[in-house]
């Protein structure tokens, strides 16, 4: 998680409010977080370069992007795009899931058109926290 903390300080804080920081932090260093991990309710994928992680995607319930982050060293390179398609084809192929939906970031939104996603709904705010509910058609 520290590779999506770093990543989020970076990039996305800079959107959000004091409330929407903590709210991230706490999600991403809950306990239950962890256990929904282990339980298999997440899984997750990752881009490495010579042992270190470089980039990060976890899938929620099969079906839904939760994070996704790649290195401020590695941006552009591709790795984002890389496991964005590697886990539509993951989902599609080995899960039977038709759509993914995803909550995209202010910094994320345009990145997500380019793939292909689409606005479910306009920006939303809970708990601090900005997004974009998003979906992309797999079939």
């Amino acid at each position: 998680m520290k590779l999506a903390w770093d990543t989020f300080v970076r990039f996305d804080a800079p959107d959000y409010s004091q409330e929407g920081i903590e709210n991230f932090h706490k999600f991403i260093h809950d306990e239950m977080l962890r256990k929904m991990f282990v339980a298999g309710h997440y899984q997750l994928f990752v881009a490495t370069d010579g042992g270190r992680y470089v980039g990060m995607l976890s899938l929620r319930e099969k079906k839904h992007i939760s994070l996704l982050f790649v290195d401020e060293n590695y941006h552009r390179h591709g790795i984002a795009s890389a496991l964005i398609k590697f886990v539509c084809k993951y989902a599609l192929t080995e899960e039977g899931v038709e759509k993914l939906t995803v909550n995209a970031s202010p910094y994320a939104v345009g990145f997500y058109h380019k793939k292909g996603f689409k606005d479910i709904s306009g920006e939303t705010l809970a708990d601090g926290i900005r997004y974009t509910p998003m979906e992309l058609e797999l079939g």
